[in-house]
């Protein structure tokens, strides 16, 4: 196995520290569940780029990059749920994950055919723009969680606490619904692309 594909399982199993670290809802697990995100997310960077520099490009690493990724950031979404300091609606989540549960099945459709559909520009900015949001969501829980501790041991309070809550709650709303609809239009863009590969004009 080379060191992309390396990589790659090595972002799998981050994946399943991200996850048990977000199950406990403490600033200190956040953190730490930050830190292993960004990781994952430099491991995403670089698998692909020594691939191309190296060519260490293989039809495994091709399907399992995307793969990969969507582990990621399934974790991410559904550890962000429990999150009491947002608010992201299942169905978003559950319209991303059907998404990503389509293209994958796709992409073993195509593969059993012998024909390995790589993500396309698409499906790269899509994953930019769900890893963007996990980052921007989770550091905006872990600076609200500090800021408030730090006022608390000052024995003061923010000048109003609950505008803050509900901004970030806001935010986290905004920003989701956004992700999905993205997310969606990324998968419709797939299909049009791979229309004959996936053969689905013989449907």
């Amino acid at each position: 196995m080379n060191l992309p594909n390396m990589l790659t399982l090595a972002r799998c199993v981050l994946a399943a520290f991200f996850v048990l670290l977000m199950s406990f809802d403490h600033v200190v697990c956040y953190t730490a569940a930050y830190a292993l995100f960004t990781v994952a997310a430099i491991t995403d960077y670089y698998d692909g780029k020594i691939a191309r520099e190296q060519n260490l490009v293989t039809n495994f690493g091709k399907l399992l990059d995307p793969v990969a990724d969507k582990i990621l950031m399934v974790a991410g979404f559904i550890m962000l749920m429990r999150v009491p300091d947002l608010y992201i609606p299942g169905w978003t989540v559950v319209a991303i994950l059907a998404r990503e549960f389509l293209i994958t099945g796709a992409r073993s459709l195509a593969a059993s055919e012998g024909v390995v559909l790589p993500a396309n520009i698409y499906g790269k900015a899509k994953t930019a723009i769900q890893m963007t949001y996990v980052f921007v969501i989770l550091a905006a829980v872990i600076l609200l969680r500090i800021a408030l501790a730090v006022t608390v041991l000052r024995e003061q309070l923010p000048a109003d606490p609950e505008s803050l809550a509900n901004g970030l709650e806001y935010l986290s709303l905004i920003g989701i619904i956004f992700v999905a609809a993205y997310t969606i239009y990324s998968g419709v863009q797939f299909a049009w692309v791979n229309w004959n590969a996936l053969k689905l004009h013989q449907m």
